[in-house]
């Protein structure tokens, strides 16, 4: 796979027009305040027993989401270490769920709690439920609900993510000023989008080569992923759908949700990633409100980023910033 995008230098300047709709504030504050108005109590239950995990305690968790729906998640923590902890909230890649437990143990092993997050309709756990008017037009989630805003896939399963944010204030053990959004592909565009939308209540955003931004350059110069589900949709509809789809598509753009975020961010991007060309994860990048913001590159990745060597280098950037176990 040879070099995808642009080089370097042009990526570190690369400011494209932002187009970012009028009520996307009040869009997502009336989003928000509606999961919201739902209440509900998080419920966890203890399920170590059943992964044979000694070092580790593991609770089945169920959040109130949109409308108030249970979305599921993993609580991994260190067994036999006292809190409060810092919390890393992970987010899933597209079309994968929360798994199994036993798939996600390097956090709790380094110390820090960890809150799981499955995907509406991509787990087999949180069913998307809430359809809207039904409409999809490709396979996938890209295009489910694609006629509006109020309908589309993203606003349920963003909202989601903002809501696993407010569990961990319910969830006993965790630390609520030491709360981490991450995740890689769809999980690191949902780390934007929680940062986005829940602020202070965010200490760290850690997005490895981010999907969900950019749609437009995405869907125009993606060799392979999802965004191909936008090109299969607008090439059939092209003449009537391209503009009301990139219009619905602006309210979940991690461009946008980047602007709002001030969190101190780390962000990655593989240079030869077809999946999520540079210049999308940059777009988000040089967008970023917070002042304290880092790019790790991988010259040679796709869009796997740096694999295995990636979670020692947001380890070590935590411990930097303070947000290491044992405070």
């Amino acid at each position: 796979m040879p070099l995808t995008d642009f080089g370097l230098d042009e990526l570190a300047g690369y400011q494209p027009e932002s187009t970012i709709p009028q009520d996307f504030d009040e869009f997502w504050q009336r989003t928000l305040a509606e999961a919201r108005s739902h209440g509900g109590a998080v419920k966890a239950e203890r399920v170590t027993a059943h992964y044979g995990l000694r070092t580790v305690e593991v609770d089945d968790v169920r959040f109130p989401g949109w409308n108030g729906e249970p979305v599921a998640a993993w609580l991994l923590r260190p067994r036999g270490v006292e809190g409060p902890l810092p919390v890393v909230v992970s987010y899933q890649g597209y079309s994968g769920g929360r798994g199994l437990p036993t798939e996600h143990l390097f956090w709790s092993a380094a110390g820090y709690a960890q809150l799981v997050v499955d995907s509406r309709g991509q787990g087999h756990d949180t069913p998307d439920r809430s359809m809207g008017d039904g409409t999809q037009w490709a396979e996938g989630f890209m295009t489910r609900g694609i006629d509006s805003p109020e309908n589309h896939y993203f606003r349920r399963l963003m909202t989601d993510c903002a809501r696993a944010v407010d569990a961990v204030e319910q969830l006993p053990g965790l630390d609520p000023d030491r709360i981490v959004v991450t995740g890689g592909s769809q999980g690191g565009g949902l780390a934007l989008a929680a940062a986005g939308l829940t602020g202070h209540q965010v200490a760290a955003v850690m997005p490895d080569v981010p999907f969900l931004c950019h749609y437009r350059e995405g869907a125009q110069t993606s060799l392979d992923g999802p965004y191909q589900e936008l090109v299969k949709y607008l090439r059939w509809h092209s003449r009537q759908r391209v503009q009301p789809t990139f219009a619905t598509l602006e309210y979940f753009d991690g461009v946008h949700f980047a602007s709002r975020a001030t969190a101190p961010a780390l962000f990655s991007v593989g240079l030869m990633d077809p999946v999520c060309p540079p210049r999308t994860v940059y777009a988000a990048f040089n967008r970023y409100a917070g002042e304290d913001r880092t790019m790790t590159v991988w010259p040679f990745a796709d869009h796997g980023g740096g694999c295995g060597s990636n979670p020692p280098t947001q380890l070590a950037w935590l411990h930097q910033r303070g947000l290491g176990p044992g405070r």
